[in-house]
């Protein structure tokens, strides 16, 4: 994990996020996601040195999960370590909004496909 994973993986643990249990490096079909709410399928991605410019890669991995339900948060490296209270509002509120419109999913989530490579 990098640092700014770390940092934000503080926040996320132990429900710290309006109660919302998230997974960190979850297995999603042929693919890991950063962080993971199972109850709102959402996934967050922390974009910086590591991921070495494989943006295209990203972009595909991101709209075959969207294809299954999840939907994404992306946040810049930068970001996380430069201005996490601004971050955690974001998620905060995309959170709020998803409850209101849509109450918890709890539907069933896609699964690690074992036929494909892992990214």
């Amino acid at each position: 994990m990098t640092l700014s994973e770390v940092l934000l993986w503080n926040e996320l643990k132990q429900k710290k996020i309006l109660n919302m249990d998230f997974d960190r490096q979850r297995p999603i079909l042929n693919y890991i996601v950063d962080f993971y709410c199972k109850d709102l399928m959402l996934a967050i991605e922390v974009d910086g040195s590591s991921h070495n410019n494989k943006y295209e890669q990203d972009k595909i991995r991101q709209q075959e999960l969207e294809n299954e339900g999840v939907s994404f948060l992306r946040f810049d490296d930068l970001e996380v370590k430069k201005d996490m209270g601004n971050v955690l509002l974001v998620i905060e509120n995309w959170i709020k909004t998803e409850v209101s419109k849509n109450g918890l999913m709890g539907r069933e989530e896609p699964t690690p496909n074992p036929s494909k490579e892992g990214n």
